[in-house]
């Protein structure tokens, strides 16, 4: 019996000195955190390769500038929660390849260094059905912060895909139409509710969500949600009457928000209660065919050459084969992301031809005959 009591004696002073390992620890990460100006956020997206889409930078710079202060005023000034701006959940809409998921990416992993987890919410269903439950993101979220709870409540949750939570009730046609199921839905959609909100959920921290495995109680209070979605088809609910509302029109909005707005989403398939929990809604344009050049110059093609550099050749792509790759882009609508499928084929077969072959040379990409060409010399 006096083991027994020694044990959980023991255990008890054991997590209590785990706990206090993880409290200091994560103190120090606020105080590294860069606290730096929105200005200062957006000039190192574009450091960092991010083109297009300036308004939405400056969304979601703000938006990440607040999260920090946010954080710093809570835990190292002591300031009172409810004397502070509740945390700000963004709605992003765009077509495929816009930058919407990538914003995310280098804002919260790359530059502030945050527990960042970006769930395709497609895999999730109710809670009691077959699949992943709502709570499978926080869980990941506690991995990305390596156990450390205190880390995994300043996290960042980016819903992808988003759109594909509407109820199977939605009006507008988009691939899959009529074969969602509620489980999937509208059940998710509500099990998101609180969570966005910011409530305290219980997290298994296991994946198999095992009846005896070890679960923890995390707050949500200071995890910004940002949800990602192309929304296909919801240009078709902009008309009323022949008038066209909503999205683009910034008369007559409440809290980053146009009443039409809501309707219109709510049209698509979502719940008000659940669109209620976004402050603020960032619009992504399709990006042009010049941004499209820029990012394959600045961000792709660099990687390339240094590939070819490193196996003692020059790669070379000239400006026809980079209009060819950026108008393939356009006329299928894959945003960036469709610039390296376009050169993927020319380059590899290139890199077939020549990678150690024992010999300086230069390889040319060109467009020809409707396609890209490589040629090689030397």
């Amino acid at each position: 019996m006096l083991d027994q009591t020694q044990q959980a004696t023991d255990e008890v002073a054991r997590v209590s000195q785990a706990l206090k390992e993880a409290k200091a620890k994560f103190k120090t990460f606020v105080e590294n955190m860069p606290l730096l100006s929105p200005k200062a956020i957006d000039a190192m997206l574009q450091a960092l390769g991010y083109r297009g889409q300036e308004q939405q930078r400056k969304t979601l710079a703000l938006m990440a500038y607040r999260h920090i202060r946010r954080i710093k005023r809570l835990h190292l000034e002591s300031k009172e929660r409810r004397s502070l701006p509740t945390k700000q959940n963004v709605l992003m809409l765009g077509p495929t390849g816009c930058g919407k998921t990538f914003l995310v990416e280098l804002l919260f992993n790359n530059i502030f260094k945050l527990p960042t987890v970006i769930v395709d919410v497609t895999s999730l269903t109710e809670s009691g059905y077959v699949g992943d439950d709502a709570r499978t993101m926080l869980t990941r979220l506690v991995s990305a912060a390596e156990g450390n709870l205190f880390l995994a409540s300043c996290g960042v949750i980016c819903l992808d895909e988003f759109d594909k939570l509407a109820s199977a009730s939605s009006n507008a046609r988009f691939a899959g139409q009529g074969t969602t199921k509620d489980v999937s839905g509208y059940g998710v959609q509500r099990e998101l509710l609180a969570m966005i909100e910011g409530r305290n959920i219980v997290v298994p921290l296991d994946y198999g969500f095992s009846a005896y495995g070890p679960r923890v109680e995390l707050s949500t209070q200071d995890i910004p949600f940002v949800a990602c979605g192309a929304f296909s088809g919801i240009e078709e609910l902009h008309r009323v009457d022949g008038k066209k509302y909503g999205f683009g029109n910034e008369e007559n909005r409440e809290n980053g928000f146009a009443a039409e707005e809501v309707g219109v989403l709510q049209k698509y398939g979502f719940m008000p209660e659940l669109l209620g929990r976004f402050s603020r809604i960032a619009r992504f344009n399709k990006l042009s065919g010049e941004t499209l050049r820029v990012i394959l110059c600045d961000n792709l093609l660099p990687r390339f050459k240094q590939e070819f550099h490193e196996e003692g050749m020059e790669l070379v792509i000239t400006d026809e084969a980079l209009a060819h790759v950026v108008k393939s882009a356009e006329r299928r609508n894959t945003g960036a992301r469709g610039l390296e499928a376009e050169l993927t084929f020319a380059i590899e077969h290139a890199a077939y031809e020549t990678f150690m072959s024992n010999a300086a040379a230069k390889v040319v990409i060109t467009a020809q005959n409707g396609g890209l060409q490589s040629e090689y010399f030397g």
